[in-house]
């Protein structure tokens, strides 16, 4: 009776405070909660009549929806097998992998977590496949020697002993400020502090 009711709702608790013997609580669960398994077996096996792999981005996904169903069909006493659970992921591949398929089906799996081991590696290949396809496409090159005038040029003019002074913007050398007028000349602006001497 402690164990019953320590696994029990609170609400559950109070409704049945005065039942004291174990079999009364059982029974009495067993008929409020057993109609639950006519009410889940039908959209089990309407879930299961329309799982298809080629509906799941992962096998992941389609591995969990898997397993969640069987389970629901296991609680409502339909037996599922692995065969069953075989046949269903190899009919329900995308028309495009029909070969793909058939070296699935030859290589004789018997245990359907065997499959979808198979597949989890094949799927996380392709990914890295994938990338590095997009990283760099196919024909492209890097050119180093590119590269390695671009930082000479870099170090040769922006090395120490720079004309341009740090942080006084574009047109400043040596606190000289080169501003073109209206009609296009050149004319030097001093810095207002030089102004003053």
């Amino acid at each position: 009776m402690i164990f019953l009711r320590r696994h029990l709702h609170e609400d559950l608790k109070n409704e049945y405070l005065i039942v004291i013997d174990p079999h009364v609580l059982w029974k009495n669960l067993k008929d409020r909660y057993d109609h639950q398994k006519t009410v889940i077996l039908p959209k089990a096996r309407y879930e299961w009549m329309h799982l298809r792999l080629q509906d799941f981005k992962s096998v992941s996904d389609y591995n969990s929806s898997m397993f969640r169903i069987t389970s629901k069909l296991l609680l409502c006493g339909e037996k599922v097998t692995d065969e069953d659970m075989l046949e269903k992921t190899f009919s329900t591949f995308h028309a495009s992998n029909v070969l793909l398929q058939q070296q699935y089906r030859e290589k004789g799996f018997i245990k359907y977590f065997d499959l979808i081991s198979c597949l989890l590696v094949a799927e996380q290949n392709n990914e890295v496949l994938m990338k590095n396809h997009e990283a760099r496409p196919t024909g492209t090159t890097l050119f180093p020697e590119v590269n390695m005038a671009r930082h000479d040029h870099y170090k040769k003019n922006h090395g120490r002993g720079r004309a341009y002074a740090h942080g006084r913007g574009r047109n400043y050398a040596h606190g000289l400020r080169f501003d073109r007028g209206r009609n296009g000349n050149h004319k030097n602006t001093f810095p207002p502090e030089v102004e003053k001497c």
